[in-house]
């Protein structure tokens, strides 16, 4: 499973009706907003194989169009947590708990 969070860091505070895509190969799995707190508690359609997965936030926010990351899920049954910090000018992507 692969969740999200998303935080304007500027604002300080959830960024709410972001647009998340995620793809494995050019196969587009799903494409969802996030809540009102920030967060996609469930970005992943059922279970994942094992494999490479895009997960690209749809910022559309002045200088950062998307944003993309590549990552590799060798357990399909880890979740996997993908949060993303955003300011107008700088972006941090990591692997939360």
């Amino acid at each position: 499973m692969i969740s999200t969070h998303v935080l304007d860091t500027k604002e300080g505070r959830p960024e709410a009706g972001l647009k998340v895509g995620l793809y494995h190969g050019e196969e587009e799995l799903s494409l969802q907003e996030t809540d009102d707190d920030g967060r996609i508690a469930e970005l992943s359609p059922g279970g994942l194989e094992p494999g490479v997965y895009r997960i690209v936030f749809y910022a559309g926010s002045g200088f950062f169009d998307q944003i993309e990351v590549s990552v590799a899920i060798t357990d399909p049954d880890e979740h996997l947590h993908v949060p993303l910090l955003l300011a107008p000018y700088s972006c941090v992507i990591y692997r939360g708990s």
